[in-house]
């Protein structure tokens, strides 16, 4: 096989018009150019040029070797010179891992503008609320919500967000039907909407105003595997939920829920951000993190984006 840098470096003698200029060019010695060359021409098993005192002359066959060799080779330097230039700004693509309602909660404005102010990146959403596997799915970020794991351990993670309370909320029109419970063990009484399990039994651990864990077994008609899916069931009057607070806020100001046995609440879940790896970082996947950071930072009532994915 050739050695692409010999063939480089024919081209510089070629348009140097001499070993010694191309030597001088290239900063090497000038016995070391004439040496490589004459390596390319035992591999090729052909003489590309005519040496003499005062210049070279290409052989027929050096002639053709070179009109092939040096459209490739300026290829070459300028694809270098593109990857190093892209390297100092946010360029290609990121695929990003996140539940399948990530977008009800994140706004698409601020992806259009991180587009906006990086026009060499490219993001491709990877929306499913099981479990992303980063190496097997070529995912350069992924979120998870609640504390990470042992199988995450292999990743570099950091948490964005720390762990927060659920409360529980329902629909005026419920209460006006069922009625508000008056304690914990009440909403054994009530259809209550809660996350899917395959026995349709749930158990709700929540800690009152002492602080102390109590459970209850609740029940009810509706299930789902999204936190929106629960929240838009709640809405509709199918009975009793745990929604973290941010999520619930603007519902409630709006008198579209109401709270239900305020002083008791479920520990919530944080938000994490995780990657393959720290070493050589891209900078258009370090840039998409800052984002995040940046916006779930400054913008206290946006709603928790992540439920716990299932493993």
């Amino acid at each position: 096989m050739l050695d692409l840098n010999d063939v480089a470096l024919f081209v510089q003698v070629v348009r140097s018009g001499s070993f010694a200029e191309a030597a001088r060019r290239l900063g090497l010695p000038s016995n070391t150019v004439s040496r490589r060359v004459q390596q390319l021409e035992t591999q090729l098993g052909t003489r590309l040029m005519q040496r003499s005192t005062r210049k070279l002359t290409l052989t027929s066959a050096g002639q053709a070797f070179h009109e092939r060799c040096a459209g490739a080779v300026d290829g070459l330097a300028e694809a270098g010179q593109e990857l190093m230039t892209g390297s100092q700004e946010p360029s290609g693509l990121v695929r990003v891992a996140a539940t399948a309602d990530f977008f009800d909660f994140f706004p698409m404005e601020w992806i259009a503008d991180f587009l906006a102010a990086h026009p060499r990146v490219r993001l491709d959403f990877v929306l499913s609320d099981a479990k992303a596997d980063l190496i097997a799915e070529r995912i350069d970020v992924a979120f998870r919500g609640g504390p990470l794991r042992d199988s995450d351990s292999g990743y570099v993670g950091r948490q964005l967000l720390g762990l927060r309370s659920d409360g529980m909320v329902a629909s005026p029109a419920y209460i006006a039907a069922r009625g508000a419970p008056a304690t914990l063990q009440d909403l054994a009484h009530h259809d209550c909407v809660t996350t899917a399990h395959p026995s349709g039994h749930n158990t709700w651990r929540l800690a009152g105003p002492d602080g102390v864990q109590e459970e209850v077994q609740v029940t009810g008609r509706f299930s789902g595997n999204t936190a929106q899916s629960v929240r838009k069931a709640t809405l509709a009057g199918l009975g009793i939920a745990l929604l973290p607070p941010a999520m619930a806020r603007i519902d409630v100001l709006a008198g579209r829920l109401v709270p239900v046995l305020p002083q008791y609440q479920r520990s919530g879940h944080g938000l994490s951000v995780l990657y393959p790896s720290r070493r050589q970082l891209p900078l258009a996947v370090s840039a998409f993190i800052a984002l995040v950071m940046d916006k779930l930072s400054e913008e206290e009532t946006l709603p928790e984006i992540f439920r716990a994915q299932r493993a």
